[in-house]
């Protein structure tokens, strides 16, 4: 059985990353190789959530990184979910957008993903971040997914 993975908006956004700054062009490259190369070794979702991000944006690559997510299965956005979202920002885990980072993480949750993949350093790959949601998940009864940036699931596939 492959690992699972929840694909958040900024991977199909920075697989289109068009910025000259040598952080920006890094995390284009990295994203393009982990598609490119480590894709296949999991069972990848995303969601509407994400659809609806990248439909709201206006950033070159829109349409293409639309069509890059456009053949993943989506996971439903459902009560357990919302409940979740809830949850995260009442704690004061995530930042109290409903549609924003504390559905990503809901949704990676209650689904059990493996992982969450994220360029979000900020709210999601974030060091300090994931003592407070592993404690907030784990009084919930919710699966602690890995949260995770392309970079750090490069590497030697078994």
């Amino acid at each position: 059985m492959k690992p699972s993975v929840y694909i958040e908006t900024t991977i199909p956004s920075f697989y289109y990353e068009v910025r000259p700054q040598p952080e920006m062009v890094s995390r284009r490259e990295w994203t393009r190789e982990w598609w490119s190369e480590h894709l296949s070794a999991y069972d990848a979702y995303t969601s509407e959530a994400v659809i609806e991000e990248l439909e709201g944006g206006t950033f070159p690559g829109k349409d293409r990184a639309l069509e890059l997510v456009g053949e993943l299965p989506l996971l439903d956005i459902d009560e357990p979910v919302a409940d979740a979202v809830v949850a995260y920002i009442s704690h004061r885990v995530m930042p109290a957008d409903p549609v924003g980072d504390a559905l990503h993480l809901a949704i990676a949750s209650i689904y059990k993903c493996d992982f969450l993949l994220t360029w979000n350093c900020r709210h999601l790959a974030n060091a300090n971040k994931f003592g407070p949601i592993r404690r907030i998940n784990t009084l919930l009864g919710l699966f602690v997914p890995t949260l995770v940036t392309p970079l750090e699931l490069l590497g030697v596939q078994s």
